[in-house]
């Protein structure tokens, strides 16, 4: 199974960026759609992102576009989310994710593997 370790998060002001990253722990990350949810206290988890495996394809949630955009390194075995124009309702724990789905944005349920999390925080 596919470790994934996030990093990145951070406090930010509204309006302002940051770049989260994943590592995987394996090879199979190059064949791989990899992915960005999020979860807000008291609410579920929800899709942000994801890349196909050649990066040729990226789906972004409908709350994120325009100002999110995810992509990756296979010879690193890395992938990004690049946040920009930062919102408090981006405010979450925003967790890596691996899926064998590939044409269409994934459920919950359909999460190969999980990275730990990490907080993103933007103050108003």
């Amino acid at each position: 199974q596919v470790q994934l370790v996030g990093s990145g998060g951070g406090l930010v002001q509204a309006g302002g960026s940051l770049r989260l990253s994943c590592a995987a722990s394996e090879r199979t990350f190059s064949t791989s759609t990899m992915g960005w949810f999020r979860q807000a206290p008291g609410k579920e988890r929800e899709f942000v992102a994801d890349i196909s495996w050649n990066g040729d394809r990226t789906y972004l949630a409908d709350s994120v576009k325009g100002r999110f955009t995810i992509s990756r390194d296979n010879a690193k075995n890395l992938v990004y989310l690049q946040m920009n124009s930062l919102k408090p309702e981006d405010t979450a724990v925003y967790y890596c994710a691996v899926t064998w789905i590939s044409t269409r944005i994934p459920t919950r349920n359909e999460i190969t593997s999980w990275g730990q999390g990490t907080q993103v925080t933007v103050s108003s």
